[in-house]
């Protein structure tokens, strides 16, 4: 793999880690703290207008305000005006096939979670982690795993949070997050090379699962 490569992998797996932790809780002080000292490149771009107003939210916010727009976007009493689940957003309701279909796909991967981790696996963290953990795999799984499990739903789930009355800080995140995603959608979009080497596990057995 040549440097370039290597830069990018590396960037893509570190803004799917982001994004994982913006949506897991609400932003740590070290999170903020990254936001602030963040250098941004000057080429102007959706990324780059997304950083640029994360940056200055992150600036703004207070600790205590992050802690409530969290807890009233993403859990609220009873639920949140968020959903963060694709199952919700693909079939309206929570647990669905979805869910079961990417327990199904993780498990294929090899991939255990973690005991600590609470969110099902259908949460935007915890598939933005799932996708910083393949980004050094195949192109063509990663294009599978993408294109079936988050193509379907990010969309709808940004403008979700861009929308609700109480995104404040989570507005440029969620922008952040469109604009990323947006990218990948479009780099999986792309028909990907056939690799030269199988597979970790075997893609056709991920799209047909039923």
């Amino acid at each position: 793999m040549d440097t370039h490569s290597e830069q990018e992998q590396t960037l893509r797996t570190d803004i799917y880690l982001v994004l994982s932790a913006l949506f897991r809780s609400a932003p740590t002080e070290e999170m903020i703290d990254f936001l602030k000292s963040l250098e941004i490149e000057e080429s102007e771009s959706a990324m780059q207008k997304a950083w640029i107003a994360l940056q200055q939210a992150a600036i703004q916010s207070e600790r205590e305000a992050l802690e409530d727009e969290y807890q009233d976007l993403f859990i609220g009493i009873g639920r949140g005006e968020v959903m963060p689940f694709g199952s919700w957003h693909m079939t309206g309701a929570m647990m669905e096939k979805p869910l079961a279909e990417i327990r199904h796909d993780l498990e294929l991967l090899g991939i255990e979670r973690d005991e600590n981790v609470k969110e099902p696996e259908d949460h935007i963290s915890a598939l933005c982690e799932v996708m910083a953990m393949l980004t050094g795999e195949e192109e063509e799984l990663q294009q599978v795993v993408f294109n079936k499990h988050i193509a379907p739903w990010f969309e709808s789930f940004t403008r979700q949070t861009e929308s609700a009355e109480h995104a404040n800080f989570y507005k440029p995140a969620a922008q952040l997050c469109q604009a990323f995603l947006s990218l990948e959608q479009v780099r999986f979009s792309v028909n990907t090379k056939s690799s030269k080497h199988k597979s970790k596990i075997d893609v056709k057995n991920v799209t047909d699962y039923e």
